[in-house]
């Protein structure tokens, strides 16, 4: 069964950055479109970032972190990345990974706090 592990969350202060971390297991990573999706307090869960299968050629964002935030992936190591550039304070949400769809079994998730 596949499992998510997210990780590289922390504390930091309004224009720094992150990188997350997820990774898959399984030997069908390759195979996934990817995405990140985020969880503020006493809100829905929304969609962030995006990137196809295989080589991801190409890749999605929500409007909110266009030109901020870079989705990637390393097959090799069946692991997809997250990196957070200029972060806000509107950003502070559990992030976690999953398929576009949401057909994989849900992680942790990783907390992501940006300070003022």
């Amino acid at each position: 069964q596949v499992q998510l592990v997210e990780s590289g969350g922390g504390l930091v202060q309004a224009g720094e950055s992150l990188r997350l971390s997820c990774a898959v297991s399984g030997r069908a990573f390759s195979s996934y479109a990817m995405a990140w999706f985020r969880q503020a307090p006493g809100k829905e869960r929304e969609f962030v970032a995006a990137i196809t299968n295989w080589s991801g050629a190409s890749t999605h964002y929500a409007d909110s972190v266009k030109g901020r935030f870079t989705i990637s992936r390393d097959n090799a190591k069946n692991t997809a990345y997250l990196q957070m550039n200029s972060l806000k304070p509107e950003d502070t949400a559990v992030y976690y990974c999953n398929s576009p769809t949401e057909v994989l079994p849900w992680g942790q998730g990783t907390q992501v706090t940006v300070s003022s």
